[in-house]
């Protein structure tokens, strides 16, 4: 065997050599040199065996032949295993998150479907305009329940234009100081859990389905007395109110802001006690049903006033504000008076919003930002302020807290831009007072050298008081058609539309996409750039909430 290793090859031929590991050579020449010496002579034939066999034995215990390293093959064998295992159950985590998505999905779409079912039985009440001049059928079915609205401290809110935003304010200055919040505001842009909000956010699907649930009962029980007595069902923005006040003592809140859905002293919400109340600006509006004059609608919406509370009046017209302050004198309410009491001191334009300078009863606030657009908005954070302060005690506010609170604020569909180039801007001005108010502010916030409208409007509303208002700064306009009984027909708010514009200047959309893509045609076509064009989308909260819907944005 001499030149043959133990396989058969020479140990040292470079094609096969590569194939035997190093450390094994040895032992494979000792084996062959003790092959090569048994037929030499003068040998002890044992001891030759005896070599021979240590030399095998050795190759043997050193080599791969009876297999591999039992400790080498455990340690593969873990890491096989273990990566095998790492691999199935990354599958079965990747399996029960994708099951779980679908079940979440499956979930959401059952409890969509149920929170339009109930919003579809409340809806088929009389509606939220429609008012009886009585609180009984609301006192009697939270009193059934307990009375829940008793169980935290409020804030009121009324007016003409501004009530939201001031709502959306108020409520983010108290979340900023830590208190949990409920907030109640109509009408809502695209959800009808908007209208109830608990800490900022919509109330949950289960929440929604939850507080009808706990009120149904009550509310049939209501329904049924009133029948017997000849009287109406509890109409859509009552079963509303009672929901809301149930739900904010359910979660529970540390305070209430509330809005009241139209005038004051027969609106719903008036059942409640509030320490503080609010009146923002007040215009003719909702004249079917509370009032041909200013005077009137006044009365009712000072209804809201009670005994002992602070209530803070905005900038109002003269005769107004002698309604209100004899209201606050009569039962013997503390009223904080803008101009008077409290004021915005200086405003100065900012990137995304404006930074106000207040001064209230007990102190001056300094640069707060407010991420808002429009003069009157700096006079709704005013108000606000001036609420959050009654509300905690009167005392001057932490200015940190305060500038973080307004920093949070928001209130979408009003003066929202929602898209650029041309830049699209969403406003809910929806009467003449509004209508005033937008064009400030889009002069005073947007250099705009062209401006296309779209526009469409209840039927309900002063279709040419509010186009008046808005025909010196828009260029042209584009009148779309709203869904829904209470909308505006296409063709009439046309012909008001072209008496008030002009023929040339007006164009008819069915569609609010099509509106929208004809009026940034016509705001771009001037020889200006594009991010001097504007499209400015207004007249109901209801088409704000379309358009909201349309670019992709969901209201919080």
């Amino acid at each position: 065997m001499a030149g043959e290793s133990f396989f058969g090859q020479d140990p040292t031929h470079e094609d096969q050599q590569g194939g035997i590991p190093a450390d094994l050579i040895p032992y494979l020449e000792a084996a062959d040199e003790v092959e090569e010496t048994e037929a030499g002579e003068g040998t002890d034939p044992q001891a030759e065996e005896g070599e021979r066999e240590a030399a095998l034995r050795a190759l043997v215990e050193h080599s791969l032949l009876l297999g591999p390293d039992p400790s080498v093959l455990a340690e593969i064998e873990g890491e096989v295993d273990e990566e095998f295992a790492d691999d199935a159950a990354e599958a079965r985590d990747e399996r029960a998150s994708h099951e779980a998505a679908l079940a979440k999905a499956e979930d959401e779409v059952a409890l969509d479907a149920r929170v339009q079912e109930i919003y579809q039985s409340i809806v088929a009440r009389a509606p939220e305009h429609d008012i009886d001049p009585t609180l009984d059928r609301v006192k009697l079915a939270l009193d059934i329940l307990g009375d829940p609205q008793n169980s935290y401290p409020s804030i009121h809110i009324t007016g003409t234009n501004g009530k939201t935003s001031t709502s959306r304010m108020i409520d983010s200055l108290l979340t900023a100081f830590g208190m949990k919040t409920g907030r109640f505001t109509s009408p809502h842009l695209l959800d009808v859990r908007e209208r109830i909000s608990l800490e900022g956010h919509p109330i949950t699907r289960e929440g929604f389905i939850r507080a009808w649930e706990d009120i149904a009962p009550y509310v049939g029980m209501v329904d049924e007395r009133s029948s017997q007595e000849g009287g109406p069902r509890l109409s859509f923005f009552e079963v509303f109110t009672i929901m809301a006040y149930a739900a904010f003592a359910d979660y529970p809140v540390d305070a209430a802001v509330v809005e009241v859905g139209m005038g004051g002293r027969w609106d719903a919400t008036n059942v409640i006690d509030a320490g503080v109340s609010v009146i923002t600006p007040i215009a003719l509006d909702h004249t079917k049903w509370l009032g041909s004059t200013i005077e009137e609608i006044a009365r009712e919406k000072a209804g809201i006033i009670k005994p002992g509370q602070v209530v803070v009046i905005m900038k109002q017209e003269e005769e107004v504000l002698d309604i209100l302050l004899e209201q606050a004198r009569s039962v013997d309410a503390i009223a904080r008076v803008e101009g008077r009491d409290f004021e915005v001191v200086d405003r100065q334009m900012g990137v995304g919003g404006q930074m106000v300078t207040i001064r209230t009863p007990s102190a001056v606030y300094e640069d707060v930002f407010v991420p808002l657009f429009g003069e009157y908005q700096a006079h709704n954070a005013a108000a606000a302020l001036v609420a959050v302060e009654a509300f905690m005690g009167g005392r001057g506010l932490d200015g940190r807290i305060v500038e973080q609170g307004l920093m949070n604020a928001s209130s979408p569909g009003r003066m929202q831009v929602v898209r650029h180039s041309p830049t699209i801007i969403v406003d809910a001005a929806h009467n003449p007072a509004g209508a005033a108010t937008l064009r400030e502010a889009v002069e005073s916030s947007f250099g705009f050298a062209r401006i296309a409208g779209v526009y469409a409007a209840m039927g309900d509303k002063d279709v040419e008081g509010v186009l008046s208002e808005v025909e010196p700064f828009i260029d042209h306009l584009v009148v779309t058609q709203m869904p829904g009984e209470r909308a505006a027909d296409i063709t009439r708010l046309a012909e008001i539309a072209e008496e008030v514009f002009g023929p040339d200047r007006v164009d008819v959309r069915e569609s609010l996409a099509d509106a929208v893509d004809r009026a940034a045609e016509i705001a771009e076509a001037g020889a200006e750039p594009a991010d001097r064009s504007g499209v400015l989308v207004f007249g109901s909260v209801m088409l704000a909430g379309e358009m909201l819907a349309l670019a992709g944005h969901s209201p919080r």
